[in-house]
């Protein structure tokens, strides 16, 4: 990786400082994403994925909230097309990040761009794009850092991959993990996400609406559907509501 290649950004930190700067950032949120990586790992186990088949997973699809779906759908045989159908559902908000993203990446090529986007969470993809908007706010272009994004990034893949397979390797010896609470840490990171990001009610209102929707659903019927009923909702709302913004 060679230093960001821009004439108009005198004081723009090298690349080893931007990485250091984003895994620095990253591990307050990194120390809430290991227990409930630990969770799934656990989970995983439980319904007979082995040691190595639970890294192949985490590595391959990354993306927390889709693998604890596929999880807790897991059968002996699975049911593909519901586990595919489901993940692609939980992801589809990835969709409207990658959109918000966008704007900043337009000076990457895309052998660049694309990795990128592979590794993105939404633990990455809010501390990037509120970097980015930091960096635009001091005047310094370009405004996305990739170094800084990619040293938040790579620190949640392989710490991912990692806690969820020692979750696997420890699952079946200490039984019911959630019993220890190890659960809540999930919600928890979400909601101190949602908080940096917090705009205000008006902003929220694609957020109200599929969580009153995933809920209703969840309430009134059977199965994994308050999934899709929320993630489709939310972009339905998002969209309808993007004009009075």
């Amino acid at each position: 990786m060679t230093a960001i290649d821009t004439d108009n950004a005198p004081f723009e930190r090298p690349v080893a400082s931007e990485l250091r700067r984003g895994m620095a950032d990253c591990m307050p949120v990194l120390l809430g994403i290991i227990p409930y990586a630990l969770v799934l790992g656990a989970q995983a186990s439980q319904k007979g994925l082995t040691v190595a088949e639970v890294p192949l997973m985490t590595g391959l699809n990354f993306a927390g909230g889709s693998e604890f779906a596929a999880i807790q759908l897991w059968t002996s045989p699975p049911h593909v097309a519901l586990i595919a159908a489901i993940t692609f559902l939980v992801n589809s908000r990835h969709l409207l990040m990658g959109a918000a993203l966008a704007p900043y990446l337009r000076h990457l090529p895309k052998r660049k761009a694309l990795p990128a986007l592979f590794v993105m969470t939404d633990e990455s993809w809010a501390l990037g794009l509120a970097d980015a908007k930091a960096r635009m706010a001091r005047g310094l272009e370009p405004a996305f850092s990739l170094p800084y994004y990619i040293g938040t990034a790579v620190i949640f893949y392989f710490s991912w991959i990692f806690f969820t397979t020692l979750g696997a390797a420890l699952g079946p010896v200490l039984g019911d993990v959630e019993a220890y609470g190890f659960d809540m840490a999930f919600p928890a990171v979400f909601l101190v996400l949602m908080r940096g990001m917090w705009k205000g009610f008006r902003a929220a209102r694609p957020w109200l609406v599929s969580l009153v929707v995933a809920a209703l659903t969840y309430l009134f019927v059977p199965g994994a559907w308050f999934v899709g009923a929320g993630a489709v909702s939310g972009l339905i709302a998002a969209y309808l509501l993007a004009g009075d913004e």
